[in-house]
């Protein structure tokens, strides 16, 4: 779990970036901007660079937000949100919150460890 934690985090934190660029700048500049403008172009190209590295990464995080799930024995309906919290803009930042809360009380050696003091 010492590995996936960090994992889950980073990946959750990109994804969740990602998704909230995609539906919130690229898209609207994509389908809101007057047609052929610079503006309209640029969020073409937006839009098809972070929905194509929101996809991959997306799966990178199925993938380990599914191992984290297994070893942390959680529920069938918590398993589902933390899966599909990638999909809905903004819900991720929130999930992420609620699955670092529930590990580090499950899992005391991942709790947040104190800064190293300064000399």
């Amino acid at each position: 779990m010492n590995k996936l934690f960090p994992a889950y985090r980073i990946l959750a934190l990109v994804v969740g970036v990602l998704l909230t660029v995609l539906v919130f700048v690229a898209m609207p500049l994509k389908y809101f901007a007057t047609e052929g403008s610079s503006l309209q172009q640029f969020g073409d190209t937006l839009t098809m660079i972070v929905a194509i590295g929101h996809g991959y990464i997306y799966m990178a995080y199925l993938v380990v937000a599914f191992l984290v799930s297994r070893r942390a024995r959680w529920s069938m309906p918590f398993t589902l949100l933390v899966l599909a919290a990638g999909l809905v803009p903004i819900l991720i930042f929130w999930v992420e919150h609620q699955v670092t809360a529930r590990l580090r009380a499950q899992f005391p050696e991942l709790a947040a460890k104190p800064a190293p003091a300064q000399v």
